[in-house]
């Protein structure tokens, strides 16, 4: 799983997609091109984020894409996720290890903060994500991430891959690509969107051609 960290990265949020439809709307978006799904599930009971990460591990396994759960590795080694994404106020690297071993993707946010991705490499991390570089409904209160941030982030991180996100979309995507990421993570440009699969496959085409 973890050779495929490269591409187009989907976050779910709870607020866009229709719990009757939660399933059915991520295959959509695994057909139109993504090779990530992380489980992002904010204010959210311990038991619906068990329930909806059973359900998904079932999709994720079907299309052979990782499945990664948001802040918890204690949830992610319960549902049987393949990893786990780390905020800032999220138990460390070491500790998630720990508890998922030495298979498990653990991935970590590092906003704009370059030596975060540093630390982040030396502590074992497989994947790191930087952001915003664009204005996000998601995280409104966000500073933003400058494209010259990606770039140095992309020339000083060279040992595990690289995501930016923070409102990406298919108009804004290219320039982002061409700082040299491994890959972008949306949530509101597929998720918000009223044909998920469409708006994945030409997200997924753009970052194939840059």
């Amino acid at each position: 799983m973890k050779k495929k960290l490269t591409g187009l990265y989907v976050i779910t949020d709870k607020k866009l997609i229709n719990r009757d439809k939660f399933v059915e709307t991520v295959e959509r978006s695994i057909k139109g091109g993504a090779r990530i799904v992380q489980l992002r599930e904010k204010n959210s009971s311990r038991e619906e984020i068990l329930n909806l990460g059973l359900e998904l591990l079932k999709l994720t396994k079907k299309y052979k894409v990782p499945l990664i759960i948001n802040d918890s590795a204690e949830l992610a080694k319960e549902i049987g996720a393949d990893g786990v994404h780390l905020g800032g106020d999220d138990a460390t690297i070491k500790n998630a290890r720990t508890i998922l071993g030495a298979q498990a993707i653990i991935g970590v946010s590092c906003y704009n903060e370059i030596e975060r991705g540093l630390n982040a490499v030396q502590n074992g991390a497989d994947y790191v994500a930087f952001g915003t570089p664009y204005y996000t409904p998601t995280k409104p209160e966000r500073e933003p991430t400058s494209i010259e941030v990606l770039k140095k982030a992309v020339r000083v991180i060279t040992e595990i891959p690289i995501f930016a996100i923070g409102g990406i979309t298919k108009e804004n995507a290219s320039p982002i690509l061409q700082t040299g990421v491994d890959g972008i993570a949306v949530i509101t440009s597929v998720f918000g969107s009223p044909d998920p699969e469409t708006t994945t496959r030409e997200l997924a085409i753009i970052s194939e051609q840059n």
